[in-house]
């Protein structure tokens, strides 16, 4: 397998397992798999779908903005405006992976790409991303959240990790 559909395939994936999660909370809530609708006319009131520890819950709540629901504010606007951002952004890192990045840059740009895409499907389909993930402590909630953003994070985080250590043994070879 070549690295290009290496590339494709873990992004696929990851899409994949995003959306097949989104799509089983939408099937458990409302007894059928929506393909598209206006987010809050398909599932209208976000509410709790279980308890499952004394720190996580299951949810289900739509989300208009970015990742962690910042920007959720935006306004009427808010669906075009993260669909063409997201899409730029998309095709930004998708152009960087397959034509530009460094060997250790592949693995955290296909989990960034891969969540960002399962999120636009999202975008695209209902106006807003599903969000299902609930951490707290007590009555102190960390906004909900869902597989894509995971991966976006977890991305991130690789991302400027590997580039700390690629830079480090950078300035460790001009040393010695």
């Amino acid at each position: 397998m070549n690295r290009i559909s290496k590339i494709l395939f873990g992004i696929f994936g990851i899409i994949l397992l995003d959306q097949i999660a989104k799509g089983v909370l939408l099937f458990l809530i409302t007894g059928s798999a929506f393909v598209s609708g206006a987010a809050w006319s398909v599932v209208p009131v976000p509410y709790l779908m279980a308890h499952v520890t004394n720190f996580f819950n299951i949810v289900f709540t739509w989300n208009p903005g970015t990742a962690f629901s910042l920007f959720r504010t935006v306004g009427d606007n808010a669906p075009i405006i993260m669909i063409v951002a997201t899409g730029i952004i998309i095709a930004l890192l998708l152009y960087w992976l397959l034509c530009r990045a460094k060997s250790y840059e592949v693995a955290p740009l296909v989990l960034i790409t891969g969540g960002a895409l399962g999120n636009l499907i999202d975008r695209i389909r209902f106006g807003a991303v599903i969000d299902f993930l609930d951490f707290h402590v007590g009555a102190i909630h960390w906004p909900a959240f869902n597989i894509a953003d995971s991966f976006i994070t977890i991305g991130v985080c690789l991302y400027i990790l590997n580039w700390w250590l690629a830079r480090r043994r950078c300035l460790n070879n001009l040393k010695g």
